[in-house]
């Protein structure tokens, strides 16, 4: 997964939303992998294989024909110069967590045979990790003061936007997904539906500012 990030970061001009959002996932993933390499994981096979299936979501989607609704917005908005790197990176975020995780813990308990209860450790952790994501976005993508002054719907549409609670809805999806595998087509509509309303909240979050 690091080098499928690695060389996505390498074939994409900077400026790119997608870019945006990989160099940032990029780092906080380096950085979760240092850190069950050197034990912060008590269970590494089952954090390391919870952020293998997380990443692989996003690089399938990214290099897809076509890509899940939430994934959309970003990539049909990667090249809009009235769209700031902060939005693409947040669009981003958002897709990531608010989809992509709760699938990718059902995924998880699927290949390790366990209930999502046995993966809430490892996911307050790797979700401790992701906090830094979005603390990074923060200082590095965040306009100045005096931009951030003139670009008053900018701050309100990044303060309307929680990493904590696409966390604890990704969770409860995951649960509740994990409930609904033995009804496989109650499972794909609530899965559908999950997509499509965080395909919303993205454009929303990628509304061009000029």
């Amino acid at each position: 997964m690091l080098a499928r990030m690695r060389a996505l970061e390498e074939r994409l001009p900077p400026q790119d939303g997608v870019a945006v959002f990989n160099r940032v996932y990029l780092t906080v993933t380096e950085t979760l992998h240092r850190r069950i390499e050197h034990g912060a994981f008590p269970a590494p096979r089952q954090a390391q294989t919870l952020s293998v299936r997380f990443a692989e979501r996003y690089l399938t989607a990214v290099e897809a024909d076509r890509a899940p609704a939430c994934w959309r917005p970003l990539l049909q908005y990667r090249r809009h110069p009235g769209i700031r790197p902060l939005q693409h990176a947040l669009a981003g975020i958002n897709a990531h967590i608010g989809h992509d995780l709760a699938l990718a813990v059902v995924a998880t308990c699927g290949e390790l045979n366990c209930e999502p209860r046995a993966l809430e450790a490892d996911f307050d952790r790797v979700g401790d990790t992701l906090v830094s994501l979005e603390e990074h976005i923060r200082e590095d993508l965040m306009p100045g003061p005096d931009l951030l002054e003139i670009a008053d719907p900018l701050t309100h549409l990044v303060g309307s936007w929680s990493l904590e609670r696409a966390r604890a809805g990704a969770w409860s999806a995951a649960r509740l997904l994990w409930t609904l595998r033995r009804v496989p087509e109650l499972a794909e509509e609530f899965a559908d539906s999950l997509d499509a309303g965080v395909g919303l909240v993205g454009r929303c979050l990628l509304t061009p500012r000029g």
